[in-house]
């Protein structure tokens, strides 16, 4: 015979796991889907996983997970959303998802939770609607031969891809190069912000360790952990100190305590309080990570 899981609709499961959460974890889970469905009256609710909910249009738009401690929202594609309200807390060192991890007596944004929900379905269907615009021509780094010398010339160097947001599509690597590839490559006035906070973290952490990963700079020092990243969106440039509920002032963005960001828009980078921020990240312990990129 069929399992209940496989005999009934992923709503009604669904259904049976906020009544089976008393507490308020299912008051939290119940009060999302409820967002969740006011954002987007076409999403399609799903059971997967072995018992995790999963609300999807043209592709998941985030999962609804259930701890002892926390209801965690699994948002796909978060790291390529805008999340001006710094609602995404968890999961932020991904290449793909971001999550909001709500605990008891947590309060989430409606307005901004929706947006959010209304962007990752939008995402999915640009994406899948998309015509593909590549044209045939020479591979990268391949010689071409000049029309009228018909002696071989070197290629022109293949311009890095913008990702959602805007962000440079950086292949990951160790040292000042991959840095300043991704700084050249960030669009308008977004670049003289990537090059201001490259050079103001140079100054002030002696022997500064570099990186791209995740399509992202980072900065550390060695055996003391990456300090400091940057990321490209399309209104802002997001600056996240991993050590960052240690600084004071604590910087604004994120409400957990493993990082905090500032999000610099055009013309308030505030150099004299950041400057303070990073040395003070330099004399605290980082965050250490794998080398693999996720």
């Amino acid at each position: 015979m069929p399992s209940k899981a496989k005999s009934e609709s992923p709503s009604k499961l669904i259904d049976a796991r906020i009544k089976e959460l008393p507490d308020w974890r299912g008051k939290t889970l119940a009060r999302v889907r409820r967002l969740i469905k006011q954002a987007d009256r076409d999403v399609v609710e799903e059971w997967k996983w072995r018992g995790v909910p999963v609300w999807s249009h043209d592709g998941i738009i985030c999962t609804g997970e259930t701890y002892k401690d926390k209801v965690k929202l699994t948002f796909a594609k978060g790291a390529s959303l805008e999340d001006p309200a710094g609602l995404f807390n968890a999961s932020l060192e991904g290449n793909a998802r971001r999550a909001i991890d709500l605990q008891e007596g947590d309060k989430i944004d409606e307005r901004a939770f929706k947006s959010l929900v209304r962007a990752a379905a939008a995402l999915n269907t640009s994406s899948r609607r998309a015509p593909s615009k590549a044209k045939p021509k020479a591979a990268a780094g391949k010689s071409m031969r000049s029309a009228t010398t018909g002696k071989k010339r070197p290629a022109r160097a293949a311009k890095p891809a913008l990702l959602a947001g805007g962000n440079p599509q950086i292949a990951k690597g160790e040292g000042d190069a991959p840095v300043q590839a991704y700084i050249k490559a960030m669009p308008g006035w977004k670049r003289d912000v990537g090059r201001r906070v490259d050079e103001l973290i140079v100054r002030n952490v002696p022997n500064v360790r570099k990186a791209v990963k995740w399509n992202s700079p980072f900065y550390g020092i060695e055996g003391q952990g990456w300090l400091v990243s940057f990321h490209t969106f399309t209104n802002y440039v997001k600056v996240t100190f991993f050590p960052g509920p240690s600084l004071r002032p604590v910087p604004p963005g994120g409400k957990r305590d493993d990082a905090r960001w500032i999000n610099v828009h055009e013309d308030d980078l505030d150099e004299a309080q950041l400057a303070k921020w990073v040395k003070q990240a330099a004399a605290l312990p980082g965050w250490v990570t794998s080398d693999i990129q996720a």
